[in-house]
Order: structure tokens, then C-alpha cells, then sequence
């Protein structure tokens, strides 16, 4: 399997046992993970963290105890953690020189297009300044993460957003078993597991035995979200100090193997999107997504449609051909308004200064006979 440096982007899930022991946070653990990541990120390597630990945190803080919590007292103790975790994150990755960012989201996010696109160009803008997100549920607001204590999903998604290599899962257990190993001492671990077929599924159990399976259904659910993305997933124990080098190392893990890369599996969704209206282009701008630039503007003679940011739309060059497709920033009408002009007059003509791009570079799908990618 490919080890970590092989990666240009990492996504590493933390759940809240790994960072919080009754009630504190685990301090030296927390400083050789800032260790891991500071090594990653000396060798090119961009990680963003996908972290629980925010209620675990926050009811020590709160005096709330132990056992289940009704889900005012776990809001609450989101919002007394949360300050906490973002502190301790950047406190330890402050010591090797680099800069942190809270991200608080729900998986809603992801569901609708205008705000799974801020999200996006958030984190993207924060990984391109060398910045290392911290991403978190927003408990305080959100109740499928409380309700069902599963980060695995959230970090999935969060790696497609970013277009990840791989995603680390940082677990209670050291791979993925044919069947409880806590419980089945004849057990298999699978070191890489190249399709998810129902076999698999059905060793990770149904919704209901989760937790009897040491939660591997929500994990291999991840992972099917990151595989048809282009990235590779990796279950390793975390509660180690330097999980992240010790998987590099060679750790026990289980590798679930990606058949595709993040930016042929984006462009492959891309082209399977049903267009909802068509921009033409002039010679110049075709040349230019010929020299792989992003459409601006300017290079727009016409458009065709209605659509909302976010939508499909079909790419046109000067003859009517079709050069490709790719995902709008701006709906129809904003479009319209804009259309062969440059980037520096949107703000006159719409009131607000919007993004130079009408599509982004990262956001088309162009046919190789037309355009090279």
C-alpha cells in the first residue's frame, strides 16, 4: 500500500475517545499527533483534521457526568468544548509553526450545492495559505451527530470535498475483522480490501449491531464514499502516541484501495451531471481552458438556460461545439449580467465582489479531443 507521503492531501478522523480521557483532554497524545502533522506537512503534504471531542470536553467542563446526555445538556456541553478543542488544536500545532482554522459543519452541508460550494472554496483557500483545518459536526446546532456519536461519514465527505488521496481513520481497532476480534478470537483482519462487496457489508454488520462490530458499518459506509471518490481509506488504531508515523511505519491498518485518482473520479460525476443550460465561448477563452485555465467572464458570448450556482452546465466553443461541462459559480441571471466582461467590473455590475471564475479549472470536465486536461 502507498504510504502516507505518497499523498498530496490527507484527511485524518479523530473520534473523542482518542482525545478526551474522563473528562480531560490527553495532552501528550494530542502534542505527537501536532508531531505527525508537522512531519506530513514538511514532507508537501496538505491535512486537514476531522475531530470529535467537543461534548466529551465540554460536559467534564459542565460537571455533566457520565452516561447518555438529553440533547439540550449535549448542545450545551458542545458549545463549552468546542472553545476548548479549537484552543488545544492550536496550541499544539502552534509549537511546530503552523496555523489551524475551525470549520464547524453538519452533513446537510454537503447535501445542498450553494453551501457544499463555500464549503469548499473555504477549505480549499485555507489548504492553498498552508493552514491546517480543524473540521468538527456543529453540535450545537445539529442532532444526527449526537444521536448517533459517528464522525467516520463527516470525514468521508469532507475528503471528497477536498479532493483527498487518502483518508485515515483513527479507531479503537487496528483494521477491519471478519468479526468482532474482542469477542471472536479466531477473527481475520484484512489488510487491504480492494471492492466492498455485501460479503464485507455484512461483516461490518446491519445499523442496529454497530457497535458490536467495534462500528464498522459507519466506516465501511465511509469508505465507500471515499473509494468512489478517488481516495484510498485507511482503519488503524489511534490511541497510540504518533498514530500517524506508526501507520506510515507499517502499523496493522486495513487499506481500502481507490481504483481511480480524486481528479478523474470529480470529473467523471461531472460529466454524469444533466446539463442545465450551455455557456458559448469565444476563441480566446477556449484557448485558454486549452492551456488548462479556469472560464472566466470575459470569454463569454452567450448563454442558454436557466440555472442555479452550482448547476451543470455544458461548454460551447466559438463553432457551437461541444468543449465539455463543468459547474457554474454563478446563476443564469448573475451570468448573463457579467458575460464578457472582466473579472474586476463584477462587483460594479452585481454589488458584491463575487469569485474571478465563472467556472473553475477544478470544477470542468473537458473531452480530450477538444481540450487537453
Amino acid at each position: 500500500m502507498a504510504t502516507l507521503t505518497d499523498a498530496s492531501r490527507i484527511v485524518v478522523k479523530i473520534g473523542s475517545a482518542l482525545l478526551v480521557e474522563g473528562g480531560a483532554l490527553r495532552a501528550e497524545w494530542l502534542a505527537s499527533l501536532a508531531e505527525d502533522v508537522a512531519w506530513l506537512t514538511a514532507q508537501g503534504v496538505r491535512v486537514v483534521l476531522v475531530s470529535s471531542g467537543s461534548i466529551a470536553l465540554g460536559r467534564g467542563v459542565l460537571g455533566l457526568g457520565q452516561g447518555t446526555l438529553p440533547l439540550e445538556q449535549s448542545q450545551a456541553a458542545a458549545a463549552v468544548g468546542q472553545i476548548r478543542l479549537a484552543r488545544a488544536y492550536e496550541d499544539a500545532l502552534a509549537a511546530h509553526g503552523i496555523t489551524t482554522a475551525q470549520v464547524l459543519v453538519t452533513l446537510e452541508d454537503s447535501a445542498d450545492r450553494r453551501r457544499y460550494l463555500n464549503s469548499r472554496a473555504t477549505l480549499e483557500t485555507l489548504i492553498t495559505l498552508g493552514a491546517v483545518p480543524i473540521v468538527n459536526e456543529n453540535d450545537t446546532v445539529a442532532t444526527d451527530e449526537i444521536r448517533f456519536g459517528d464522525n467516520d461519514r463527516l470525514a468521508a465527505q469532507i475528503a471528497v470535498t477536498v479532493g483527498a488521496d487518502q483518508l485515515v481513520l483513527l479507531s479503537d481497532v487496528d483494521g477491519f475483522y471478519s468479526n468482532n476480534p474482542a469477542q471472536d478470537p479466531d477473527a481475520k483482519r484484512f489488510p487491504t480490501i480492494d471492492r466492498i462487496t455485501p460479503q464485507i457489508e455484512a461483516m461490518a454488520g446491519d445499523a442496529g449491531s454497530g457497535l458490536s462490530k467495534g462500528g464498522m458499518k459507519t466506516k465501511v459506509m465511509a469508505a465507500k464514499t471515499a473509494v468512489a471518490a478517488g481516495c484510498a481509506m485507511a482503519i488503524t488504531e489511534g490511541s497510540v502516541l504518533n498514530p500517524l508515523r506508526r501507520l506510515h511505519n507499517g502499523a496493522n491498518a486495513t487499506w481500502f484501495t481507490a481504483q481511480t485518482d480524486p481528479q478523474a473520479a470529480r470529473k467523471n460525476w461531472i460529466t454524469a451531471m444533466k446539463p442545465q443550460g450551455v455557456l458559448h465561448l469565444d476563441a480566446g477563452a477556449m484557448a485558454a481552458l486549452e492551456r488548462g485555465k479556469s472560464l472566466l467572464p470575459a470569454g463569454v458570448t452567450r448563454i442558454d438556460g436557466t440555472f442555479d450556482r452550482g448547476d451543470a452546465v455544458e461548454i460551447r466553443g466559438p463553432g457551437g461545439e461541444t468543449l465539455g461541462s463543468g459547474l457554474t459559480r454563478y446563476a443564469a441571471d448573475e451570468a448573463e449580467r457579467i458575460k464578457g466582461r472582466h473579472s474586476r467590473e463584477i462587483e460594479a455590475v452585481l454589488g458584491y465582489p463575487g469569485r474571478a471564475a465563472l467556472v473553475h479549472r477544478d470544477d470542468m470536465s473537458l473531452q480530450e479531443t477538444t481540450v487537453t486536461q
